[in-house]
């Protein structure tokens, strides 16, 4: 297939580039760089020997985009261009609803016109907001969200499904959970610009002597260690998620909803451990004020990913933590 990755030059898109490759499949990426870099491309090109045609665009340019998917025939779209940092969308909310509402109607408005009905859409664990019972299974309504980027993907969701039911629309959407990890080849990390906002990047730089300490948000959570847990996921496992999605067969009209993580929890505290303990370094750390938009726990019911697509995850927890 050829497909049209959106955000395909950041951490998680980078490594579905790969898994596109590796599948045999085609990977145009198009991304604005704005928390990623161009040299991407060409460590893709090391690891796999086929360095991905990319497009510096925004995806909020209507005509850039409408252009790009003209010149090029599409099979697929993989939409993950968006802002995505919690913390900082509680602080910057029309940033949040402007851009990333914005990039999914640009979207869908230029393939409706070219008529593409074929979507997998990266979505997020937030939309479930606070749920009452865990795991989360994909049947539960949409929760209240605790933060503007988890409201834009319950809004982006809505859409899509709107879409479906107007009958030109084939997405399937998935639900990431928490996505952690490197390639073995050590080439391909996630390195945000700026003090990260995820948990294990975060450890990494206070490894790496570039940060003096990690932040641990909040230790009087009712869990069993008292730190915020969450289902984090090996993210090559993710990405051949939505390798898996491709094959997934939708009659027009129809929407998919399906959760990836690996349907387990682990704490803040159980992270930075099992960083030190596989890596042989120790990681200091204070405890922090709770941030805002933070819940207790979430972890992911699993088994629709499974009987659908054939798929689930492997790579355990060691490996998640593991520095290449």
């Amino acid at each position: 297939m050829n497909v049209l990755l959106t955000g395909g030059a950041g951490y998680i898109g980078s490594y579905i580039a790969l898994e596109l490759i590796y599948a045999g499949h085609s990977a145009v990426i198009a991304d604005n760089f704005s928390n990623s870099s161009p040299d991407v491309m060409d460590k893709i090109g090391l690891i796999t020997g086929v360095t991905p045609t990319v497009y510096e665009l925004d995806l909020t340019d209507v005509v850039g985009l409408r252009k790009l998917m003209n010149d090029t025939p599409f099979d697929v779209v993989i939409h993950l261009a968006g802002f995505k940092a919690v913390g900082e969308s509680v602080s910057e909310p029309l940033k949040y609803y402007r851009n990333n509402i914005d990039c999914a109607l640009t979207l869908l408005e230029v393939m409706k016109s070219n008529g593409m009905s074929k979507l997998i859409f990266s979505s997020s664990a937030t939309v479930y907001g606070l749920q009452e019972r865990l795991p989360y299974t994909e049947d539960m309504e949409m929760g209240v969200t605790t933060n503007p980027y988890g409201a834009t993907k319950q809004m982006i969701e809505r859409i899509l499904c709107d879409c479906a039911a107007a009958g030109w629309l084939s997405p399937v959407i998935l639900r990431y959970f928490n996505p952690v990890g490197a390639h073995e080849s050590g080439l391909l990390n996630e390195k945000p610009n700026g003090i990260p906002n995820n948990l294990m990047p975060y450890i990494a730089q206070v490894a790496e002597g570039k940060l003096k300490e990690l932040s641990v948000f909040g230790d009087d959570y009712p869990t069993r260690d008292g730190t915020g847990i969450r289902d984090y996921i090996h993210v090559i496992d993710l990405a051949k998620g939505h390798v898996a999605a491709l094959n997934h067969k939708l009659s027009p009209g129809e929407a998919e909803i399906i959760n990836l993580g690996t349907g387990e929890g682990y704490s803040v505290l159980e992270m930075k451990n099992a960083f030190e303990r596989v890596n042989g370094v120790s990681i200091p750390y204070r405890i922090a004020p709770r941030r805002s938009g933070d819940i207790a726990q979430c972890y992911a019911d699993v088994t629709k990913a499974e009987r659908l697509l054939g798929w689930k995850a492997t790579l355990g927890l060691d490996e998640m933590c593991l520095v290449r």
